[in-house]
């Protein structure tokens, strides 16, 4: 059976997207929750991981905290980013306050830190703010 594995960031639940499908704004078959919305999604530590492990898509994680002048910075102009990657890659955001150990275990030094993950392997990362268009052209770069 073709398709793409695509973990919910809303139950965690794996799905199998068929190819012709991805731009169709597929559903989880468990929650409903739409699987490539075009939208940067806050997530928890587990469901990131599990994410980052299985899915056929690549991840794109920023590491953030709600305290960090920085991050609010670059949230407007992350989320405005994760549209133009609707069909091909999904962008997630990652308190590391909430989730401190996330922070040790990717080694974060410093937030926002931006984070691209394929085949269960980080494959690149930027920290630091960045516009928009900067951020395309270094998603695109990295995946």
């Amino acid at each position: 059976m073709g398709g793409k594995k695509l973990t919910c960031f809303e139950c965690g639940q794996i799905n199998r997207v068929p190819y012709d499908k991805l731009g169709s704004d597929p559903q989880c078959g468990t929650c409903g929750v739409g699987l490539m919305s075009g939208k940067a999604v806050d997530v928890n530590l587990a469901t990131f991981e599990k994410a980052a492990r299985t899915d056929d898509i690549p991840l794109v994680v920023d590491f953030w905290a709600p305290w960090c002048g920085p991050c609010r910075q670059v949230a407007p102009q992350y989320q405005s980013a994760a549209k133009d990657f609707r069909e091909s890659v999904r962008l997630v955001k990652l308190n590391t306050e909430a989730y401190p150990n996330a922070g040790r275990k990717y080694g974060i030094r410093g937030i926002p830190t931006m984070a691209v993950f394929t085949n269960g392997k980080e494959r690149a990362r930027h920290s630091g703010v960045l516009p928009k268009a900067a951020i395309v052209k270094w998603i695109k770069a990295s995946v």
